[in-house]
């Protein structure tokens, strides 16, 4: 993967190339960043620079043989470690191996996607992954042996935030002291999920949201999309290039979370006193609990986006706002003075309580009745300005 390929971040690939050039090489880096940042091609560009003995910054004018193995994301000192689950495939034990041709064309896909488009690649949407023991066993295992080429071995763990604690502490000591040659590349969408003893270990580095002229330009130059056009989708992606492909390509299922959204806060608005309007918040609730987990949590983080971009239109700050409605009726203008100073935090911290207890197998349909009935409160709170 070709530096020049990777979108922005100019001063990220700077560093690493240079250490890279100095033989300054950590031995355990983490790299963190928003999805959509790019946090994964360029951990995957940086390891080909380092075992391919690339120069001038760039993945050129090296061995051209390993260069072409990582064409295919397929050279023999380049691990993967992800999160999987159990699928019509692999129906125990689910390992990395056993998804690694899944994973190379997700990657060469679309390298800025994000694990809820990995689970649906595997037809896991409706499940939970994570990077077990088993799958740490088998990184224990890997390191243990020499490099195929002599040089350098790397481990690329995506999504590290996924390893239960079980395959964290398994993983600690090595990261702590690897072998001889031997680098972690860990990278993370939440850094605070990841145990503090094996965050302490690694060097931390912090990927930006992508600039919005970035977007526009590669939307221009490599999807024929007008100034105009470009500029609308890069505003809306917020710095996430995966979420402008999915506005490019309307496959991003937020058309479906707006309706759900909208339904939600309608039918809260109605609720204080209705004893119907509360049936039919119980009935919401049992229609999102029907989906998957990782479906509920992407919902439920659309929804902290929306309160959020409702807080700053209503405090005026037009240029942060990207959210554009398109629920025929609904106008964000008239929505977002509901939600304010003596409301937002709360709203939030419901969500985040909510997120929590369904990504810990909470029973959903109670989860998702209680943050409407709270909801139905929080909304109709008056402003303390």
């Amino acid at each position: 993967m070709l530096f020049s390929k990777i979108l922005g971040l100019p001063h990220i690939k700077s560093y690493l190339t240079t250490s890279a050039d100095r033989g300054r090489i950590p031995h355990a880096q983490l790299f963190v960043g928003a999805s959509g940042s790019g946090t994964l091609p360029m951990a995957i560009a940086y390891a080909q620079y380092i075992l391919c003995t690339n120069q001038n910054s760039e993945n050129t004018g090296g061995n051209q043989a390993c260069n072409v193995k990582f064409d295919h994301l397929a050279h023999p000192d380049l691990h993967f470690a992800y999160p999987v689950a159990t699928n019509d495939k692999v129906k125990k034990h689910p390992t990395s191996d056993a998804f690694a041709e899944e994973w190379r064309s997700f990657v060469q896909q679309n390298p800025y996607g994000n694990i809820f488009d990995w689970y649906l690649s595997l037809g896991i949407e409706n499940k939970q992954g994570q990077i077990g023991v088993d799958e740490a066993q088998d990184i224990v295992k890997k390191l243990s042996l020499k490099s195929y080429e002599g040089g350098y071995k790397i481990m690329l763990i995506w999504m590290a935030d996924k390893m239960n604690t079980s395959a964290s502490n398994k993983l600690l000591k090595l990261i702590e002291e690897p072998p001889e040659k031997t680098i972690f590349l860990l990278i993370t969408e939440e850094e605070e999920q990841i145990i503090q003893t094996i965050r302490s270990r690694c060097q931390v580095l912090h990927f930006p949201p992508l600039g919005e002229e970035v977007i526009q330009k590669e939307l221009i130059d490599h999807h024929n999309l007008s100034e105009t056009e470009a500029l609308k989708i890069a505003h809306q992606a917020n710095g996430n290039f995966n979420r402008a492909m999915h506005l490019l390509h309307h496959d991003g299922g937020e058309e479906q979370f707006e309706e759900w959204f909208i339904q939600w806060v309608r039918t809260a608005f109605k609720a204080k006193g209705n004893k119907s309007a509360i049936n039919e918040l119980i009935t919401w609730s049992e229609s999102i609990a029907s989906t998957g987990r990782e479906t509920q949590k992407q919902f439920l983080g659309y929804c902290m986006d929306f309160f959020r971009q409702a807080m700053l239109l209503n405090y005026k700050a037009d240029m942060l706002v990207f959210l554009e409605p398109k629920t025929s009726g609904f106008q964000l203008e008239k929505f977002a003075p509901f939600i304010h100073d003596n409301n937002i935090i709360e709203i939030t911290e419901e969500l985040q309580d909510a997120m929590y207890h369904i990504e810990r197998n909470g029973n959903s349909k109670i989860i998702l009745t209680d943050l409407s009935i709270k909801l139905t409160r929080l909304l109709h709170k008056k402003s303390g300005i």
